[in-house]
């Protein structure tokens, strides 16, 4: 088909990841900041959740995931848009309610609360989100479309943390950085309602152009997950890709909850973490420019890997030489992280790649479940890196509910947010240096062999 996306789609698709980041950046960001000064729950109690949740997950998200390839719903005759349209609403309900300030409470219900939530959280977040990332390869299948539709997503992310996510550090601290549990509900209410919103111009703006009916449908066996699993767990690069994912949690959580705890107990100026979203505009704007352009010259992998390698040489850096001032260090952290921007655009057409991949093997398209299968390592990370750092605060000295925290828990806390992006880098090139091994040749083969069996006329089977 090689359908060639139009910039209605790219920001359509834009839209989705913008939507669905307003929630999920929030919560998996600030949950833990909420929970531990405004509520007072233990952070090692948190670290429990974190992982209880992602067991759930790993229950639910196959589940889900495979919807899609299962059943088709409603009128329309898409596979993926009419299960984000019924997922998004319990989303924003669950980011209202689990910032609401129920600090009152007895430390029972506020536990039970908090948990609840973020459970209807997560369930709801992977019903939005998985239809929305396998839609990518329905939407296209021409390789410099898809690098432009991973490109619009990260932008997307991206867009969150120097719009919204620069709001939050300014409505959450009180003048003498206390917590302002006001403000994480006021935040809450922007969040839900703009998810819906950006949700909503996704479902209007892009279309499913590439049906299973085109040349597959007849010859698909009988859905099985199972047959669906043991084909991802023998796909090289979609477990490169796995890895190199689960990595990457560790750098958002160094950038997140940690950076959160950093300004405020090393640099004493919280507010200020909201100047750090602002730097990297001109990040952003030079990778919306340049990525698609390196992508098309050297391949997506290659131009992870240089992004990489030249992350891990600023983070060292920054492990190694304490910067006093809270602006300088802002300003060379935010370079660091060029790498770790460039790989978040370029995941999502790698991540294309590997569906394709197993359909070239297979010549069976069950893209839902694949993607529920990837999100699953993202979850898995995110609750590793998450369960890691609230484990880590009360051995580096943090004190849940304590109005100052000890003198050495800042300098402690610092090293810890800069020294984690260093082995998201090591793991990320594991994962796509080493493993992941689908040449720039090798994708075109594929995606020409596709697009011949995609056109034959159906036959009975």
């Amino acid at each position: 088909m090689n359908y060639k996306v139009k910039f209605k789609e790219q920001f359509g698709y834009f839209c989705g990841d913008y939507g669905g980041s307003l929630i999920n950046l929030y919560i998996d960001m600030w949950i833990l900041t909420f929970a531990t000064y405004v509520l007072g729950i233990d952070p090692k109690w948190m670290a429990g959740l974190f992982l209880v949740a992602r067991i759930w997950d790993g229950i639910n998200d196959p589940l889900i995931g495979s919807l899609p390839d299962r059943f088709k719903i409603g009128k329309s005759g898409d596979r993926f848009k009419p299960y984000i349209r019924i997922a998004m609403i319990p989303l924003a309900l669950s980011c209202l309610l689990i910032f609401s300030d129920v600090s009152a409470w007895s430390q029972g219900a506020k536990m039970a609360w908090v948990a609840a939530l973020y459970l209807i959280y997560g369930m709801s977040y992977t019903g939005a989100s998985m239809p929305y990332g396998a839609m990518a390869s329905v939407i296209t299948d021409d390789p410099e479309s898809r690098t432009k539709l991973s490109r619009a997503r990260a932008i997307g992310g991206m867009g969150v943390g120097v719009t919204f996510m620069a709001l939050i550090p300014q409505l959450i601290w009180n003048e003498d950085h206390t917590p302002k549990a006001s403000g994480y509900f006021t935040l809450a209410i922007i969040a839900a309602a703009g998810s819906l919103i950006f949700y909503s111009l996704l479902l209007t703006l892009c279309k499913e152009n590439i049906q299973l009916e085109d040349g597959v449908k007849a010859k698909q066996k009988k859905y099985s997950f199972w047959h669906v699993l043991k084909g991802a767990l023998t796909n090289r690069p979609l477990i490169g890709m796995m890895i190199a994912s689960l990595g990457s949690m560790f750098s958002n959580q160094a950038n997140g909850s940690l950076a959160s705890y950093m300004y405020r107990e090393y640099y004493h100026a919280p507010k200020a973490m909201s100047m750090s979203s602002f730097m990297s505009v001109p990040v952003m704007v030079f990778c919306f420019i340049m990525v698609p352009r390196l992508s098309k010259k050297f391949g997506p992998r290659k131009t992870i890997l240089t992004a990489v390698c030249i992350n891990i040489v600023c983070s060292l850096l920054l492990v190694m030489f304490p910067i006093a001032n809270v602006y300088v260090f802002m300003f060379v952290n935010t370079v660091a992280n060029i790498g770790q921007t460039i790989f978040i655009m370029l995941t999502w057409a790698l991540v294309a790649q590997c569906m394709d991949y197993q359909e070239y093997k297979s010549n069976e398209r069950s893209d839902g479940t694949l993607y529920s299968i990837y999100t699953f390592s993202r979850k898995i990370g995110t609750a590793v890196a998450s369960s890691t750092v609230a484990a880590m605060l009360p051995l580096i000295g943090f004190v849940s509910g304590a109005s100052e925290q000890a003198a050495a828990f800042g300098p402690n806390v610092r090293m810890l947010a800069v020294g984690l992006p260093v082995l998201s880098c090591l793991v990320e090139l594991l994962g796509v240096g080493i493993i992941y091994n689908i040449s720039p040749a090798q994708s075109e083969e594929i995606r020409k062999t596709l697009e011949v069996r995609r056109a034959q006329p159906e036959t009975d089977a």
